[in-house]
């Protein structure tokens, strides 16, 4: 409502002696002037600029006479002030100004500025007038005054003898005698005797008192703690006087009447504020609500604020200021909500964390529209130091200037049916950039919103991210040109899509465009100085459409203008009106104008095209007087019209009429009355005629709907899933908090029941003020004070008392809050589940829904559960079952037990079900993530045997659908159990283990990415390192550190359980990545295994089966395959490039240009293709080959990429990225005939995805380490290539094989070749290529008598150390260099890094765009 901003600023003022402090500040009524009173001197200032423009100084002999003065009062009309002294005397001063055209201050402008001096009234606006004060008469009450007030055309005083007088203010009494107190009589109300009981007492006088205009009578507070309210008996104050006053307050202080909401504050000298109303009906005093400090908000302060000593309402009604003896301020709206106080916080404390003195203030006074609060500080506890410290001049009291920032409802408004939040300052508007296109679509999804064109700061609304995601403002600087004469600024508007803004000043208006960021000022300066806006203006979609009062006729008028066209009255439509206009509202295409005569007149507005200018026309369709209901046009605060009705769209008899204007909303003083359309009558349903000319209904009597309101919003949108929150009205409370005046519909479209009420009222607290209403959203969008100290830049000694120092930095900030959960918890507390239910699956679809759920259950669980006294319908229950009407029941309940204390779980799962329960459903869920964080209660709740089952549950689900971080956590988690650390739930993972966000850093760049298999369900990542050596990382710790722990010897059986049917399943691409992403020792595993799980029972099912999981095409016969041109042995090595396509089939129908014109030019994959015998042996005759490959990487488009990072490949693309190139000091002398091309993409075609052939590689040497050879058979065939095979028959030879294993490969290759005769004849060229090696098998199968169990060749102690060393330099030296290269460069294994075996656990990474990602 209204924000503090910046700095106070601190005004000059005269220094002089200590009794010329000020102690008291007036404003005039138009808050133009302000009277400032030392003890002997009056002094008025001008608001703006803030400047003194005169003094009066008692002379020191008069002084003595009179006393010190102690009150100002202004005549109505601001050519007079009365000052009140201390011995009894009101003195008048006249206020005149200067002869001639004399200014005290002028603007000065540079030569051949715009500004044009001949303007009218352009020398009263920017000048300060030059003033003379002369004190034209005294009176002498004879008594110490100790009020005064000014009252129409007369002033009233109280004295301490107590008696009032009535003074005219030309110094006269008028003739008749002070009424005295003691003959006033008082009751509660105005209908018990007349008599009434009076004061009695001698010695009682008023203390302090405020006439009310609307109420006709005065506020007091007496000298004895008690409060009244005193009214004229007949309409004037001659008449006889009659009081009522409330029993219950004896301490009050002071007192403040807010004329718009017919409110009476009273100070207490218990530091509350209680404010009391009068009833209509009987003329009591009601208490309305109380302004105090919560002890739970400010424990150290709240009950030592000393008496309340100052209350001031704003100039516009809507906030309060209060202040206390002991110093400090706060700031209230209308009902009590806070908004601002000064006791606590940055305010109360500096950054060091000392605590200030509060701020004292003896006087204040609001500037022009509540931008500026005029403050005298009192010294207070300074006094001391003022003697000690002569120099220090700045402890004197002074004037404090406080600025505001207020919100645009409080003046006009017609601004709450919309969804931005609009802020006006004395200069600037800010509003909430993140609105500006949220209205462009009808918003069928509440989520999702176009972007708008507008693109203010980059702001784009993208939906609620960006809507709610910032905490900034977008801030409008009001043209200086308009301020200038118009400041200040009465009335801003903002249009439905938030991109244009229109302000009112004291004359004319002016608007901005947020698209090109320009303010649009009338052309001809006279018309702007001619009309003064009265009741608001509101936007119409392209239309401003505003009331005013033309000047020059002497009018009252409704005018539109277009906001495209020149600023001018020539393009404006003029309606002439009766009476003044207070209030104005637009309704779809109506707008409602709410006038002094207390009626209220409803027209229709429409577009009209006029040749080649545009306007809008409007016509009258109805009026209402309301003059029987409303005691004062000034009571009314907003009136608005709405399709809100007490029936439903439902039961209404027209369809359309949901959408009509179906009601009038007025807010009189708060209470919210509804006028609806009377449909008791005949409906006539007019097809034909237009409809502004159909006769509109008439009104039914008003009926109050709720009382303390202070803003009201309602939408005239539409949406059919979300009704309940777009056809509800939503109101404002003030410290009551929200109510929302919800429907109720049947469900299902059944008829309603006629006891039932069609629509509820459901009060709701919030912790923000409210400024806007997101229907859809089910969001409140509001502003908060914040405050920055910067105390710390001055040095204590001799900035002390800097205000930079004593007071924050205040800025504004945006904030929002969800009411969805309070809606949904009435509703089950009045036992309407199926409207919750309803309500609630309307907005599943929101982003924070969840959230939703679990404030509820959590809110409900801890009032519930902490209750002292037992709960006789407890609502915990009602809420569980309603939650589990949805999918996310499982989460948001063990979510709500996370954040809630471990003493409470009991209740809560006594409500929502057994925790074991639970587990097991999210199991059946395959929620894995929701069931390890029911494990974690578990473990708190249960033995430890009960979590060590549900954890060895979930564990093997984890594997069995390859979730490796929750397999890792669960590892840690077992461990934890065994060795008694359950104390410590295992909820993220230690330092020492990779997790999804960091993982290994050394050897970050040499990683090669291998894939998960496609039927895991998670995305997850995983990277195979090269490291120099065995696992000694954290892996090979974690596993050799405890093994003889019965818990790890638990978690290893479960780990080669698995293992084992992943073999059995020839699942070898999951058994991969289960023994990257765990650390699972592979090799060491695979030896113990190798006669048993590891053999390989059906090479034809397992061939199959790996063709399947690597995306591996089966081979085919090419045509040109009987005359190949590779037959010369001098091309090895030759591009191969493999081609984008989605599935291994579309390789083999691919023409040969077209295979080639999709070749990626950028990166190839170089290597041998498919050598015959023959060529290896005409290889090793050649010298220059003999030499080691080396591999360097291809730069990819300009990144840098390091050796052996391989792009985010996934299975159905095979497009290469990052490849490694053999270099061939021949390559470049290469030409291909058109034959060989053909046997290239051949070739190519029968290849599988290059990510497959990395992963086939990295199995290859793992099986070849492990030495379980008919794998490696199995995959060298899939491979096609014929030096694996070789290489394997190299170390058949060369060591002591197991003839059983030995037996097994050659009946294995027996089958495959039978089944490559019978079924794929494209292996059949590839199995005539390695038959020699065959018949050597065969050879070695006869010879061998003695099996023994295969023992590699080990250079560690550990068999995880195997090194293939020695097997392949024998390989290499037997057979040339070309197997070397062979598994060089296309195993993609170089010599140095083949000692290695690479059984790292493995971790994603990124590094570049070579992000190794699996799909």
């Amino acid at each position: 409502m209204y924000f503090l901003s910046g700095w106070p600023k601190r005004l000059l003022c005269p220094v002089g002696s200590p009794a010329e402090a000020p102690v008291h500040v007036q404003s005039d009524p138009q808050r133009t002037f302000l009277a400032v009173l030392a003890a002997a001197r009056l002094s008025i200032w001008y608001s703006r600029p803030s400047v003194l423009i005169v003094t009066y100084k008692e002379p020191a002999k008069s002084s003595s006479q009179f006393g010190s003065y102690k009150q100002a009062e202004w005549r109505p009309d601001s050519t007079m002030i009365a000052v009140s002294t201390a011995n009894g005397y009101i003195l008048f001063f006249h206020i005149t100004s200067t002869r001639g055209d004399k200014y005290l201050y002028e603007p000065v402008y540079p030569k051949g500025s715009p500004q044009m001096k001949g303007t009218p009234h352009f020398k009263e606006e920017q000048c300060a007038p030059a003033l003379t004060l002369e004190m034209r008469k005294v009176l002498d009450l004879q008594a110490p005054i100790t009020s005064l007030q000014s009252v129409l055309e007369d002033l009233l005083v109280a004295t301490s003898d107590g008696q009032l007088h009535l003074i005219h203010w030309e110094g006269m009494t008028n003739g008749k005698k002070a009424i005295n107190l003691s003959t006033v009589p008082f009751s509660l109300d105005l209908q018990s005797s007349r008599a009434g009981s009076f004061l009695g007492f001698a010695d009682v006088h008023i203390r302090d008192m405020e006439y009310c205009a609307t109420l006709d009578g005065f506020a007091v507070v007496f000298n004895d703690g008690k409060v009244g309210f005193i009214t004229p008996v007949s309409s004037r104050f001659t008449a006889e006087l009659h009081g009522v006053w409330p029993q219950d307050v004896v301490d009050g202080t002071c007192v403040a009447v807010n004329n718009k909401y017919r409110l009476m504050a009273f100070g207490c000298a218990s530091g509350s504020v209680q404010v009391y109303t009068i009833d209509n009906t009987t003329g009591a005093m009601l208490l309305s609500h109380k302004l105090e400090l919560t002890a739970k908000q400010y424990p150290d302060i709240w009950n030592k604020t000393g008496a309340v000593k100052l209350v001031r309402w704003s100039p516009d009604n809507s906030v309060v200021m209060v202040t206390w003896e002991c110093g400090g301020f706060s700031l209230w709206s209308v009902f009590g909500a806070q908004l601002i106080c000064t006791l606590g916080g940055d305010f109360a404390y500096r950054s060091d964390g000392t605590k200030k003195d509060p701020l004292k203030i003896n006087s204040m006074s609001w500037g022009a529209e509540g931008y500026h609060l005029w403050v005298i500080s009192g010294c207070g506890s300074q006094n001391t130091e003022i003697e000690s410290e002569p120099k220090s001049i700045v402890k004197q009291p002074g004037i404090l200037l406080f600025q505001f920032i207020k919100s645009a409802l409080t003046v006009n408004p017609c601004m709450s049916n919309q969804e931005q939040v609009l802020l006006q300052g004395e200069d600037r508007l800010y509003l909430n950039c993140g609105e500006a296109s949220q209205t462009q679509n009808p918003r069928s999804s509440s989520v999702h919103y176009k972007p708008s064109s507008l693109a203010e700061g980059g702001f784009e609304s993208q939906g609620l991210s960006t809507l709610l995601g910032h905490r900034h403002w977008h801030v409008v600087q009001i043209s200086s040109t308009y301020l200038e004469s118009n400041w200040p600024i009465r009335f801003s508007a903002i249009d439905k899509l938030g991109q244009n803004i229109a302000v009112v000043g004291k004359f004319g208006f002016a608007h901005y465009s947020l698209l090109t960021k320009k303010w649009k000022l009338f052309g001809n300066i006279t018309q702007e100085q001619n009309m003064i806006v009265t009741g608001g203006l509101a936007w119409w979609n392209d239309f401003i459409v505003l009331a005013c009062y033309n000047i020059s006729d002497r009018q009252e008028e409704l005018r539109v203008y277009l906001r495209t066209s020149n600023l001018d009255n020539a393009f404006a439509h003029v309606t002439k009106a009766q009476a003044e206009t207070l209030l104005l509202s637009v309704f779809r295409d109506m707008v409602v104008v709410f006038r002094a005569d207390c009626s209220i007149c409803l027209y229709s507005i429409e577009r009209k095209s006029e040749g080649p200018n545009t306007t809008a026309g409007i016509q009258v369709l109805q009026e209402v007087s309301m003059s029987r209901y409303i005691p004062h046009p000034f009571l009314v605060v907003s009136v608005t019209l709405t399709s809100v009705s007490t029936e439903n769209g439902i039961t209404l008899k027209m369809p359309q009429q949901a959408r009509d204007a179906e009601s009038i909303m007025l807010n009189l003083a708060g209470q919210l009355i509804m006028m609806q359309r009377d449909r008791s009558g005949p409906q006539i349903r007019e097809k034909d005629s237009n409809p502004n000319q159909r006769k509109l209904l008439p009104f039914c009597p008003p009926v109050v709907l709720a009382q303390s309101v202070e803003n009201v919003w309602t939408t005239c949108r539409a949406n059919k899933q979300k009704r309940h929150l777009l056809e509800a009205l939503w109101l404002s409370c003030g410290g009551a908090g929200m109510k929302v005046w919800l429907p109720l519909f049947p469900r299902d479209h059944r008829k309603p029941h006629s006891f039932l009420s069609q629509r509820i009222m459901l009060p709701f607290h919030i912790n923000i003020y409210p400024l806007a209403v997101l229907f859809e959203d089910a969001l409140v969008l509001g502003a908060v004070n914040d405050t920055v100290l910067y105390d710390s830049l001055y040095t204590r000694s001799s900035a002390r008392e800097q205000l930079e120092v004593l007071f924050p930095f205040c800025v504004v900030e945006r904030t929002s809050q969800i009411y969805l959960h309070h809606i949904l918890r009435q509703l089950l507390v009045r036992n309407l589940g199926e409207q919750a239910l309803l309500l609630a699956q309307s907005c599943s679809t929101l982003p924070y829904f969840p959230h939703v759920l679990e404030l509820m259950l959590h809110e409900v669980l801890e009032e519930e559960a902490t209750s002292r006294e037992p709960i006789p319908d407890p609502l915990l229950p009602t809420v569980a079952k309603f939650i589990t009407e949805f999918p996310l029941f499982l989460q948001t309940v063990v979510h709500c037990a996370r954040k809630t204390e471990y003493a409470l779980w009991n209740y809560l799962f006594a409500a929502v079900g057994n925790p074991k329960d639970l587990f097991e459903e999210c199991l059946m869920a395959q929620d894995l993530d929701t069931a390890a964080s029911y494990l974690i209660i578990l473990q708190n709740m249960e033995v430890p045997a009960v979590s060590r089952q549900h954890a060895t549950l979930l564990f093997n689900t984890a594997l069995e659908q390859g979730k490796w971080d929750l397999c890792r956590h669960m590892i840690r988690f077992l461990k934890a159990i065994g060795s008694g650390e359950s104390e410590t739930p295992p909820s993220t993972p230690t330092a020492q283990e990779p997790s999804s966000s960091g993982g290994f850093e050394f050897f970050r760049n040499r990683s090669i990415s291998l894939s998960q298999s496609a039927d895991n369900v998670p995305a997850s990542k995983f990277s195979l390192q090269k490291t120099l050596s065995m696992p000694s990382g954290p892996s090979g710790k974690r596993w050799s550190k405890d093994s003889d722990c019965a818990e790890n010897m638990y978690i290893d059986m479960m780990l080669w359980r698995h293992a084992r049917r992943l073999l059995e399943e020839v699942r070898l691409k999951d058994l991969g990545c289960f023994a990257a992403q765990l650390g699972f020792e592979l090799i060491s595993w695979l030896c113990k295994e190798r006669a048993r799980a590891a053999r390989v029972d059906n090479f034809v099912i397992a061939l199959k089966r790996l063709h399947k999981d690597f995306l591996w095409p089966l081979p085919i016969i090419p045509a040109s395959s009987l005359s190949s041109p590779f037959k010369n042995g001098k091309l090895r090595t030759v591009g191969e490039q493999l081609l984008k396509s989605q599935s291994a089939d579309r390789f083999l129908n691919l023409e040969i240009d077209a295979g080639l014109s999709n070749v990626q030019r950028s990166q190839s994959w170089l290597s041998n293709i498919g050598p015959t015998h023959h060529e290896i042996d005409t290889a090793s005759s050649q010298g220059p080959q003999m030499q080691e490959a080396f591999l360097s990487p291809l730069s990819n488009k300009g990144d840098e990429c390091s050796i052996g990072s391989a792009t985010d490949l996934t299975e159905s693309s095979s497009m290469v990225d990052g490849d490694w190139t053999v270099v061939d000091e021949n390559f470049s002398t290469l030409s291909l005939t058109q034959s060989e091309l053909e046997h290239i993409s051949m070739e190519l075609a029968s290849k599988g995805p290059h990510k497959s052939q990395v992963q086939l590689r990295y199995l290859l040497h793992i099986f070849m380490e492990a030495g379980c050879l008919d794998w490696c058979i199995v995959i060298g065939l899939i491979l096609r290539e014929s030096s694996i095979i070789n290489q394997i028959l190299v170390i058949m030879q060369t060591t002591e094989v197991d003839g059983e294993m030995l037996q097994n490969i050659q009946t294995g290759l027996h089958a495959v070749d039978r089944w490559a005769s019978a079924d794929c004849p494209g292996y059949k060229p590839f199995l005539n290529i390695i038959k020699p090696q065959l018949q050597k098998l065969s050879e070695i199968t006869e010879e061998q008598v003695h099996p023994e169990a295969f023992q590699p060749v080990t250079v560690g102690k550990t068999p995880e150390q195997t090194s293939p060393r020695a097997e392949e330099s024998r390989g290499s030296s037997g057979h040339g260099s070309i197997p070397q290269v062979e598994v060089g460069g296309s195993g993609m294994v170089s010599r140095k890094e083949e000692n290695t075996a690479r059984t790292e656990e493995e971790e994603t990474f990124q590094d570049g765009t070579y992000d190794c990602c699996v799909s």
